[in-house]
């Protein structure tokens, strides 16, 4: 997808024009140019990740003001993290929460999605209108006419255990020789660098990564601190997520506890969902606004990009009031181990314990990434002319 297949482009634009000047091509003199032959293409390999302000004034200024045009290449977020002066800071936190507005494509999609998840009440969420833009938010409303507001909360999961994870990871989940081998053979294929470290280089066996909490939960995990915390059997669930390891199978300790979970492929009809099933970023937005939006949202990987850009839209619109979810994985992983020799009373405290101290909201630590601790003060700068 391009970026005008996601996001409102011309909003985007015309929202930082106070800040900078956006264009949507070059000029024709820039345009013509050869650019990695005169030295202005630079990929993120060029630039260290939390690299600082000063690294690009030492070493991409010079590019620009000698060549007049840089091209960065496979740029990921780099300049997401602290230090960082005040003006800059606001700078990406207008562009990240106030400058990208999902197209209205998605944005209707995605309404649809979110009424369907609350079909038993009338009321919109407190983020829809951030989401869906303020017309879907209200037809969302008239739709539902004079229908009287129950209550219809729902939990939000991003289950993290697709192939990719599970072979990075180098744990084991409980397949035997055959899960093994399996994952050995996409390791060579999809990380030819890791199969020949593993090779030269002793490695922590993998109980020692899973004590270490460097393993993803598995679906089986995810339910057992799910009921520990409390959502009972008829709480809605709506599973984010793209193929997960294992299938049905793996899936079904969840499903089976939870009757009511959904995907964004059983709630929207074939023909709503089949305009973004060959784009793997429209189908992550649907998910993302599926997740921000619900009442509490839960993740499997803290680490993972959905997750840290969800738990950040929700600390930063929310107010502290839309729960996010991020299991301590090394003290999820002690109690797991002993789940089979402990009561069920004490396996629920030991959990609620483990979560609730890793999930208060609080100002952004030094060095984190803005996007996903967006809580300071030069970042909370939301005002009613950013609804419009």
């Amino acid at each position: 997808s391009q970026f005008s297949d996601i996001y409102q482009e011309d909003h985007f634009i015309n929202y930082l024009k106070p800040d900078i000047r956006i264009v949507k091509e070059l000029p024709l003199e820039l345009k013509s140019l050869n650019l990695e032959a005169i030295g202005s293409v630079v990929t993120d390999t060029d630039v260290m990740k939390e690299a600082k302000p000063s690294f690009y004034l030492k070493h991409i200024l010079p590019i620009i003001l000698q060549n007049r045009v840089v091209h960065f290449v496979g740029f990921g977020n780099r300049l997401a993290f602290d230090p960082i002066p005040f003006e800059l800071q606001r700078l990406r936190c207008r562009c990240n929460f106030h400058a990208l507005r999902f197209v209205p494509k998605i944005q209707n999609t995605a309404s649809v999605l979110l009424q369907r998840m609350r079909q038993h009440t009338s009321r919109s969420g407190p983020l829809d209108t951030y989401l869906v833009g303020p017309k879907a938010a209200e037809s969302y409303m008239k739709d539902k006419g004079n229908l009287p507001t129950k209550n219809s909360r729902y939990l939000a999961v991003h289950l993290r255990f697709e192939i990719d994870m599970a072979a990075h990871s180098l744990c084991d989940f409980g397949g035997g020789e055959e899960e093994r081998e399996e994952l050995e053979a996409y390791r060579e294929i999809h990380f030819p660098a890791l199969t020949h470290i593993k090779k030269t280089t002793k490695l922590p066996s993998p109980a020692a990564l899973r004590a270490e909490g460097q393993c993803p939960l598995t679906p089986e995990e995810a339910v057992l601190m799910l009921a520990a915390l409390g959502f009972k059997r008829r709480t809605p669930v709506y599973l984010a997520g793209a193929h997960i390891y294992g299938g049905k199978s793996r899936l079904s300790a969840l499903t089976s506890l939870y009757p009511n979970l959904v995907t964004k492929e059983s709630l929207l009809s074939t023909s709503e969902i089949t305009p973004f099933m060959n784009f793997s970023s429209q189908l992550a937005a649907l998910d993302f606004i599926g997740c921000a939006a619900a009442d509490a949202f839960a993740m499997t990987d803290s680490g993972s990009q959905l997750s840290s850009l969800v738990t950040g839209y929700r600390i930063y619109f929310g107010g502290g009031r839309m729960p996010s979810i991020r299991p301590n994985k090394r003290r999820l992983a002690s109690i797991f181990l002993k789940n089979s020799t402990i009561e069920w009373s004490e396996f629920e405290d030991r959990v609620r314990k483990a979560v609730r101290q890793s999930k208060q909201v609080h100002e952004r630590p030094v060095a984190r990434s803005v996007y996903r601790h967006p809580r300071c003060r030069e970042c909370m700068c939301t005002t009613e002319s950013d609804l419009v």
